[in-house]
């Protein structure tokens, strides 16, 4: 049983915890997060998370393990600034747009980083790149991903875009809308706050 009385958040390399850390700087959360080697996690995290998994969050008694439910629980928890459209349908095509991004390209990212010199991590790099390019039209629509405003969404595609150097991709002369989407999302406060020594060190640093 958790036992803090402050919000605690354990956090891992991944992409799933870094969506969490950049919701919880664009909120403004006071929280403890603790940082886990996913490969040698710690006890106190074995006994509020029976799968031992990253990111998990635990609130008082509360204990959350799966991203896109703290995502969620995080937006409703502290709700200024929304991070969802206050509507049905357009919060609908929003939790579907980050569905479709763990589906599809999240996917991919787990394919490359399990054997980065393989043919498959070959042809997931081309999927991915191929996948991202093909929306790079929706990139011109709005400030924000389908949105004027900064929103879940955008949280769960700045973790991947960030890493696309690391992970071997470069996207071609035809992505300057989504170069544009990258410079608006990392000059972020919440997303510079939100990365680690390490994240920092996936890409050359970005003069702000």
């Amino acid at each position: 049983m958790l036992k803090r009385t402050m919000m605690v958040m354990y956090s891992g390399a991944n992409i799933d915890s870094h969506q969490v850390r950049i919701v919880l700087a664009e909120k403004g959360v006071n929280v403890d997060i603790i940082k886990v080697d996913e490969n040698h996690p710690c006890e106190e995290l074995a006994e509020i998370n029976p799968y031992n998994t990253l990111p998990t969050l635990g609130d008082r008694e509360l204990v959350l393990y799966h991203a896109r439910i703290i995502l969620e629980y995080l937006d409703e928890r502290f709700p200024h600034p929304p991070l969802l459209p206050v509507y049905p349908v357009a919060r609908a095509k929003s939790r579907l747009m980050m569905y479709r991004i763990e589906r599809d390209w999240y996917t991919l990212v787990e394919r490359i980083q399990a054997d980065p010199q393989s043919i498959e991590a070959q042809q997931a790099r081309k999927e991915l790149s191929d996948s991202i390019l093909a929306l790079a039209p929706l990139f011109e629509e709005s400030p924000y991903f389908l949105s004027e405003d900064f929103s879940l969404v955008d949280c769960c595609i700045a973790p991947l875009l960030w890493r696309l150097p690391s992970l071997g991709i470069t996207l071609n002369k035809k992505a300057k809308a989504i170069a544009a989407y990258e410079d608006r999302v990392f000059e972020r406060n919440s997303f510079q706050v939100s990365l680690t020594e390490d994240e920092r060190e996936l890409r050359e640093p970005y003069d702000f």
